[in-house]
């Protein structure tokens, strides 16, 4: 088959892009996402290139933007939105190979190394896939080509925006050598100070400085990183629809009065349990772990979190179980301000596992399609035109108003 050919495809200023196509009024104006612009509360999670040339960077906080770019617009985020588009995306990406791994909801690897022969090259897919992203989606991508992941990604970074770039065996000292050591992944601030100390500011220095003296200071991530420097880096691009493009998606609420007993909280996380399920569904994912988070009244707050035994995007399954942590985890010394569940280590809807001989197939699968009718309904007439009982014992906490809290990390390089 030859040697590997590896894409990496970049969606330029991702939902700064997509939130340029659905407000056109917006167009040729300066462009932020991020936080909640009215309170000018949280941070920028992206800009488009016009905000970028006023100094506008990712993570800043959103009142510095409006300092460094007073003309800047900013709107909050649509995550359902961006997650859509990538599912796009992905079902071009599907034409070329099925070896395709998210690294975020902007970012994937494509190993096209079989469809050489029926679509060409490395260059000539990238080349198709990006005028494909532009004509059919309207938005565009940066492509690295190359041998590996690590190199392909270095690729995809080197000119941005709407552009390919080849690092070939051939090339990718010439090219990616001369870069600064931070641009290489798992090179963070950090880790970018400690190899100064050693006078290793480029990849180059990196790659040419000696292996054991980087693991003495470094760990094995110092023979990693040189690895990665050399060109070494052999890890496959996993195969599609076993990884979900975020890491967790979960939803928070502090009630308009303090909760002070156990079914005060059940209703509570039924109805965050309803909404993070509910996007869970609409996006494709299952989670195969349940965290609830707590907050009371004096602010002393915690985490925790239970492995479940099967992926799911089952309400009452999310429901349980962020109840039984709960139960297993509160001893009532203070009443409660503030309560979240999350469903986290997602898998697509279609991951594949054995289930044990306790379960009960049939019986999830009649929720499914119950939870699968509830939102056509919810989707027709409103949220609240279909209810659980448990909701009618008390009306003011089951009319809170959720709040939307997505986590959009990438999955590690790692796994």
């Amino acid at each position: 088959m030859g040697k590997r050919v590896i894409l990496h495809s970049d969606i330029n200023a991702c939902y700064a892009a997509i939130e340029h196509l659905h407000r056109p009024e917006l167009n040729g104006k300066p462009l932020a996402v991020g936080g909640d612009p009215e309170a000018r509360h949280g941070i920028v999670l992206t800009a488009d290139y016009i905000a970028k040339k006023y100094g506008v960077k990712t993570g800043m906080a959103l009142w510095q933007a409006k300092q460094v770019c007073p003309e800047l617009n900013i709107v909050s985020p649509r995550m359902d939105l961006y997650l859509r588009f990538s599912r796009m995306a992905h079902e071009i990406y599907g034409e070329y190979t099925d070896l395709q791994e998210p690294y975020g909801v902007d970012e994937s690897w494509l190993d096209v190394t079989a469809s050489g022969s029926l679509k060409g090259d490395g260059y000539k897919i990238a080349k198709e896939i990006s005028n494909r992203m532009k004509s059919e989606l309207g938005i565009t991508v940066s492509i690295g080509v190359s041998f590996n992941k690590i190199f392909a990604k270095l690729g995809s970074d080197y000119k941005k925006p709407d552009a390919i770039t080849t690092m070939y065996e051939d090339e990718f000292k010439s090219k990616a050598w001369a870069l600064p050591v931070s641009d290489l992944l798992y090179v963070g601030r950090s880790t970018n100070q400690k190899l100064a100390r050693f006078g290793i500011k480029t990849i180059g220095d990196l790659a040419q400085t000696d292996e054991h003296l980087l693991m003495s200071h470094l760990g094995k991530m110092g023979g990693i990183l040189w690895g990665f420097a050399n060109g070494y880096d052999d890890s496959p691009v996993k195969m599609e629809h076993t990884h979900a493009p975020i890491k967790s998606i979960g939803n928070s609420t502090t009630t308009q009065r303090d909760l002070e007993n156990d079914e005060d909280v059940k209703i509570i996380l039924y109805i965050l349990a309803e909404s993070v399920a509910a996007r869970l569904r609409d996006n494709g994912f299952k989670c195969r772990v349940v965290e609830i988070s707590v907050r009371d009244n004096e602010l002393y707050s915690f985490t925790r979190q239970h492995k479940i035994d099967h992926a799911t995007n089952i309400t009452g399954e999310i429901a349980t179980e962020a109840y039984r942590i709960f139960k297993e985890n509160y001893n009532w010394r203070k009443p409660i301000r503030s309560v979240g569940v999350r469903g986290a280590d997602l898998v697509n809807d279609n991951y594949w596992e054995q289930m044990d001989l306790f379960s009960s197939v049939e019986q999830r699968e009649k929720q499914m399609k119950l939870d699968d009718a509830v939102d056509t309904i919810r989707r027709r007439f409103g949220f609240y035109s279909v209810q659980r009982g448990l909701m009618y014992r008390d009306k003011s906490l089951s009319s809170v108003n959720a709040k939307e809290d997505h986590t959009t990390h990438p999955i590690g390089y790692f796994g």
